[in-house]
C-alpha cells in the first residue's frame, strides 16, 4: 500500500456511514471496531445507528449526522478504551434500516405432502417473496449476534429458512384440516388464505428478533407436471366414479362400452374393451377395488330389512341433478369438450 492509500485510508476512519453497496440492505456491520473519538457518523433517514459490546446494546444513535464525543454523547463512555487517554473507543456499529423491505425472494421444498383427494403423497415446491420490516432493531441485533450472525446475508438466510419452515407446516396442516385438493392449491385457489396462515404463523418465530412480515408476495405453490398429470388422472377417475354411483358400476359400464364399440369397428371386442376402462390404473387395480368392495360386505352385520332400492344401482339422484353434476366437473377442467358431450347425450335420453 502507498502513501497516497494510506492517507486516503486513515480519512476515511474519521468518518463512519453505510457502504454505497449495502444501501439496500436491513443490516450493515461497519467493519471496524476501534473508532476514533470526534469522528464523524451520519445516519440515513431511514435507519437507526447501534453500538454494541459484548452482546449488549449500549446506545443508539438516529438519522443526521453526529460527532463522536463523550461530551455530547454520554453512552461513549462506557465503551471507552482508558489506556488510549480517552482518544479511542471500541464498538461494533450495526446500521439497521427500518423501512419496509418488499421482494425478498424465497423458495425450496416442501416435501412430499398427501393429497386428500387421492391419498397421493407428492413432492411439493414454493416460490415466491414476502416483505419485511424491523420493528425494534435493538432485539434485531442482540438476536443475530448471539446466533453468530452479523451480516445481512447471514440474516437474510435465516429469516428465509423460518418461511420456509412456517410454510411446510401450514400447507400440509391445511390440507389435512380443510382437505383441499392439492391441484387447487397449485392453481392458486386458496393463495389469501395460505397467505394469512403463513403470516400467522410466523409471528411467534420473528416476535423475539423485532421483525415484521407485512405481506407475502406472488408465492406459487407447485408439483411436477407428471405429478400433476396423475392427480389430474385420479381426480378425473374419482368424479365418474361418484356420477356412476360407484368404482364397480363405473369400470363395469366403462367396460361394457368399450366392448360394444370394438365390436363395432370389428376389433373382436377385447381391445375395445381395455380401451373403455379410461382409468389409468388399469383392470388390476379394478379387480382390487372390487375385492375390498366384497370383502367390507363380508365383514358388516346383516342390515335390517329395508325398501327395495330404487332402480340404477341405489342411485337416487335425477337425470337432471346428474347433468348438473357433469356441467360442474366440464367447468373445472375435469371433462373435455367431447368427454361431456358424450355422457350429457346420454343423460338427455333419460329426461
Amino acid at each position: 500500500m502507498g502513501l497516497f492509500d494510506t492517507i486516503k485510508g486513515e480519512a476515511k476512519r474519521n468518518f463512519i456511514a453505510r457502504a454505497d453497496e449495502a444501501k439496500g440492505e436491513i443490516i450493515y456491520k461497519y467493519p471496524e471496531k476501534n473508532i476514533r473519538m470526534l469522528t464523524q457518523l451520519t445516519v440515513d433517514a431511514d435507519e437507526i445507528a447501534l453500538f454494541v459490546k459484548d452482546g449488549k446494546v449500549e446506545g443508539k444513535l438516529g438519522p443526521g449526522r453526529h460527532t463522536l464525543d463523550t461530551s455530547n454523547i454520554p453512552f461513549l463512555s462506557r465503551l471507552l478504551e482508558k489506556f488510549t487517554g480517552g482518544n479511542l473507543f471500541i464498538s461494533e456499529v450495526f446500521f439497521v434500516s427500518t423501512r419496509e423491505h418488499p421482494g425478498v425472494k424465497f423458495g425450496g421444498p416442501i416435501g412430499d405432502v398427501r393429497d386428500p383427494e387421492t391419498g397421493l403423497g407428492i413432492g411439493t415446491m414454493v416460490y415466491g417473496d414476502f416483505s419485511i420490516r424491523v420493528t425494534e432493531p435493538e432485539k434485531l441485533v442482540v438476536g443475530l449476534v448471539g446466533m453468530g450472525r452479523s451480516s445481512n446475508d447471514d440474516f437474510l438466510g435465516w429469516f428465509k429458512n423460518q418461511v420456509l419452515k412456517v410454510m411446510r407446516d401450514r400447507i400440509a396442516e391445511l390440507l389435512v384440516k380443510k382437505r383441499w385438493p392439492l391441484l387447487d392449491v397449485t392453481s392458486g385457489a386458496y393463495t389469501e388464505e395460505i397467505e394469512a396462515e403463513v403470516l400467522t404463523g410466523l409471528k411467534p418465530h420473528v416476535d423475539n428478533y423485532g421483525l415484521t412480515v407485512v405481506r407475502m408476495g406472488n408465492f406459487h405453490v407447485s408439483i411436477k407436471e407428471e405429478d400433476e398429470a396423475t392427480l389430474k388422472k385420479f381426480s378425473k377417475d374419482a368424479a365418474y366414479s361418484r356420477m356412476a354411483g360407484g368404482f364397480q358400476q363405473y369400470a363395469q359400464g366403462q367396460a361394457m362400452l368399450g366392448a360394444s364399440e370394438g365390436m363395432a369397428k370389428g376389433g373382436g371386442g377385447t381391445d375395445g374393451a381395455l380401451q373403455g376402462m379410461g382409468m389409468g390404473m388399469g383392470m388390476g387395480m379394478a379387480q382390487m377395488f372390487m375385492n375390498q368392495n366384497q370383502q367390507m360386505q363380508q365383514q358388516r352385520p346383516p342390515a335390517p330389512a329395508a325398501e327395495p332400492a330404487p332402480a340404477g344401482g341405489g342411485d337416487t339422484r335425477t337425470p337432471a341433478q346428474r347433468l348438473k353434476e357433469l356441467h360442474e366437473l366440464h367447468k373445472a377442467g375435469v371433462l373435455s369438450d367431447d368427454e361431456y358431450n358424450a355422457k350429457r347425450a346420454e343423460l338427455m335420453k333419460l329426461l
